[in-house]
């Protein structure tokens, strides 16, 4: 029998607290976290596949609001940890604001629909978002709780004493979640329970019970001896306006009672033979005839006074019910928040140039109005649509610039969940085994994550699930060919995940004996039992793939007159990585073979372009994607070439970057003299 949650929550707040000392005490030491940056963004969408505006700039040493791709434990822990040597300081007591909607039904289809001409597909999560999903509702509520805990605590640490928080909840859990707020905001702190009617639920005559229709909201602030607070307020009801049936010089009023509500009020003669309250004045005596001269209370003879209440311009003050805002559909979630909603919530919590931060940010509404409202925002989520959705929407909204981040799309926890591998090294010799290749001994290979293949004299190299493989790792690999027992003729590294820059890191190492290859995503799934990579190995039903990679045409300069020149830059093909390593369907995967063979392009998301790439960051100064239909009437796909009129230069180093419609990003760079 299982124990019940209310014998549970001491040990889900035990372990929560337990979790977030480590946490804060790592912050400090060498192994802190920290964001890497694969795009910094500055809004110019095409609208006519021939930009010849100005090239947007931004002064990189100010503040920029950031989007962030992620585990929200991970960012959290890395905006608090903060990054000198990049300029970014930490964020702890910096935010004035935090809403989250933290997904909260264990049965939810985290699937994404993908439309493509002619046919529509069903993505699957990423392996990284499957594990995060299942980890959350493994145990039921319990698990859950235990994943908002430590969460919610780190939340706390990036407040500033004068910030609050807003957690948007359902009935499955929102009772348990206030008891965790109030652990580690204090019962004190608590401010409101807001009820936000949205969509409505089953209406059915089968549905034996209320209807249910709305949510909630927890608002606790961070000190209860400060918090920033607006008054906004909501539109008057028809029978609320009739109450107003007066009017004078000053506006629309009621008369309404001026006792005291409690008793015990001020009892005193204003000298017009009026009744005085039984309850007693709700005012001192020079208040009240201050008022009667002011026209503000009315006074007649043997009767109580009574008090003009204007109505306000601005409407009647906002309760805690709310009602009159709906619920908003588009995007890409039925769970969507609709703008009034958050606009609510940011007008009353935060001033102009307050940071907003939302920690489950979905379809990106929390920063889409913060933008609007002139507040700074961080964002974060942990799916790639998300991810990919938000970008557009604020390239679409034409915010201000902002760096897209990421922690990396690490595997750990799913190699951490593998009850067959205890070290990555016997997950990596399994690996070498599937692909192929003999692994070394452990005294040749303590890592046990290098073999070969005896015949072609092929060295074979297996990164670690819990890093990103990158232009460091490549160059070891070749290293590693080139001295390890003597020599090989050639490297093979097989990666499970991949910095933005890969597909520019093999180029500029030009090394035709250097492979790259990808290791199914969903590996670790098929891994689940000894017997189940047995018949893997024996039947050798994996396939390691190649990287997508992105190709441009020629690009062509002209000389304008002035210190301008004009490029012309268009897409040739776009190759993805095999079907069989995107989380789909196998009828999926059919459909998706006959798209690359016909319409390659087509996969393409998005695309931008730096026509000053560094070699370090890469700054979006322009931008085209599936959706814009301002510059060809296309929703489904993007633009294949367009013109930039930029600043004159002698040697000039462009990189355009894809994402296609999984989340895959590429870049290709050419060097123009």
């Amino acid at each position: 029998m299982k124990n019940s949650l209310i014998y549970e929550l001491p040990k889900i707040v035990d372990e929560g607290k337990k979790e977030v000392e480590k946490i804060l005490e790592r912050l400090s030491s060498q192994n802190k976290l920290g964001l890497q940056t694969n795009e910094l963004v500055l809004p110019a969408k095409d609208s006519a596949g021939l930009f010849g505006g100005q090239m947007p700039t931004v002064d990189e040493k100010n503040w920029m609001n950031r989007l962030v791709y992620g585990d929200n434990l991970l960012v959290m822990q890395a905006l608090l940890a903060g990054d000198p040597e990049s300029g970014m300081s930490s964020m702890r007591g910096k935010i004035d604001l935090i809403y989250i909607d933290p997904p909260f039904d264990s049965k939810a289809d985290y699937r994404t629909k993908v439309t493509l001409p002619g046919v529509d597909l069903e993505q699957k999560p990423t392996v990284i978002e499957q594990f995060a999903y299942a980890d959350t509702w493994k145990d039921g509520t319990v698990s859950y709780l235990k994943m908002l805990y430590p969460r919610l605590a780190l939340m706390k640490e990036l407040l500033s004493d004068k910030g609050s928080i807003y957690v948007h909840i359902d009935w499955h859990v929102g009772h348990y979640v206030k008891i965790l707020l109030d652990d580690i905001f204090g019962k004190e702190n608590f401010v409101n329970e807001i009820i936000y009617q949205g969509a409505v639920g089953d209406t059915s005559n089968k549905n034996k019970k209320f209807i249910k229709s709305h949510d909630t909201i927890f608002l606790f602030r961070k000190n209860k001896d400060s918090i920033l607070w607006n008054d906004v307020f909501q539109e008057y009801t028809d029978n609320k306006l009739k109450i107003y049936k007066y009017k004078d010089g000053i506006g629309k009023y009621q008369l309404g009672p001026c006792d005291n509500p409690g008793g015990g009020g001020y009892i005193y003669d204003l000298g017009f033979g009026e009744k005085t309250p039984s309850r007693g004045y709700s005012m001192p005596k020079d208040t009240a005839l201050k008022w009667i001269k002011d026209g503000i209370l009315v006074v007649q003879e043997n009767k109580v006074p009574l008090r003009k209440w204007y109505m306000n311009d601005q409407g009647v003050r906002c309760k805690d019910v709310w009602v009159d805002l709906g619920s908003e559909r588009g995007l890409m979630y039925a769970t969507q928040k609709p703008k009034t909603l958050l606009e609510r919530v940011v007008n009353a919590s935060s001033n102009e140039n307050s940071i907003v931060a939302d920690f489950f940010a979905g379809s990106g509404t929390t920063g889409a109005v913060a933008e609007k409202l002139g507040r700074k925002w961080i964002m974060s989520d942990l799916g790639k649509p998300a991810s990919l959705v938000m970008r557009k929407r604020l390239i679409d909204q034409n915010a201000k610039p902002f760096l897209l981040q990421s922690i990396g799309d690490y595997q750990k926890e799913a190699f951490t969940s593998s009850k067959q591998f205890r070290r990555i090294g016997d997950l990596a010799n399994v690996v070498l085994q599937l692909f192929g290749a003999i692994p070394f001994t452990d005294d040749q290979n303590p890592n046990r994550n290098v073999g070969y293949i005896k015949d072609s004299r092929t060295l074979v190299l297996v990164d670690s699930p819990s890093k990103l493989t990158g232009l460091a790792t490549l160059k070891k690999a070749i290293e590693h060919r080139n001295s390890f027992m003597g020599g090989w003729n050639k490297v093979v590294v097989l990666g499970w995940n991949f910095t933005y820059d890969i597909t520019e890191a093999i180029q500029s190492l030009n090394d035709k004996d250097l492979e790259v290859l990808v290791i199914p995503p969903d590996l670790l799934d098929k891994l689940k039992t000894k017997a189940s990579y047995k018949d893997l190995i024996e039947k050798r039903k994996i396939r390691f793939s190649s990287l997508q990679y992105l190709s441009l045409k020629p690009i062509v300069k002209e000389n304008l007159s002035g210190d301008n020149e004009k490029l012309e830059i268009e897409l040739d093909n776009y190759v993805l990585l095999s079907p069989d390593n995107i989380p789909l369907d196998d009828k999926d995967k059919e459909k998706l073979r006959d798209i690359i063979a016909k319409d390659p392009l087509a996969l393409v998301e998005y695309w931008s372009i730096d026509p000053d790439y560094d070699g370090i960051t890469f700054r979006s100064r322009w931008q085209d994607y599936r959706g814009n239909t301002e510059n060809d009437n296309d929703p489904l796909h993007v633009v294949r070439k367009t013109q930039l009129t930029v600043s004159k230069k002698d040697n000039r180093k462009i990189c355009v970057k894809a994402v296609d419609v999984f989340g895959f990003e590429s870049i290709a760079v050419e060097d123009i003299k």
